[in-house]
């Protein structure tokens, strides 16, 4: 594949990070400005803000955790040469799950469905490595 191809959903996965950060630090800033939330509440932890504050919040948070497993087998695909149709699909299959799983975490917050996104995403990159490792480990 080519390296587009293949670094296209990982761009795509940065830039929801990179959003999610800059909304992250829009709630702050606007729940400190009206008064919703005062500095000494949250100087020392997360504890202090507003749920819609902390959900975004959670939800950049959660977009540093399970895709640095993403990254990396990406990197490692990459110099093996096993970034094929096949990863390229899956990559994107990965990545629209964790836009879905931010999306709900930053709306309605629906646990069980936030929870289907993350089940569904942690499942496709997991067959990721699975077959990485075969492919690399067995020769397939």
């Amino acid at each position: 594949m080519s390296v587009a191809a293949v670094l296209s959903p990982v761009f795509a996965l940065v830039a929801l990070v990179l959003f999610l950060a800059a909304r992250m630090g829009a709630t702050r800033v606007a729940a400190i400005k009206t008064g919703e939330v005062k500095l000494k509440d949250i100087a020392l932890g997360q504890a202090g803000w507003t749920a819609p504050v902390q959900q975004t919040s959670n939800a950049y948070a959660n977009n540093l955790q399970l895709p640095i497993l993403f990254y990396a087998l990406v990197v490692f695909a990459m110099l093996t040469k096993k970034d094929d149709l096949l990863f390229v699909i899956m990559s994107w299959l990965f990545v629209a799950t964790r836009y879905g799983h931010a999306y709900v975490h930053v709306t309605s917050n629906f646990v069980p469905r936030r929870f289907q996104f993350f089940a569904a995403g942690l499942g496709i990159l997991a067959a990721m490595w699975i077959i990485f490792a075969a492919r690399t480990l067995l020769g397939l």
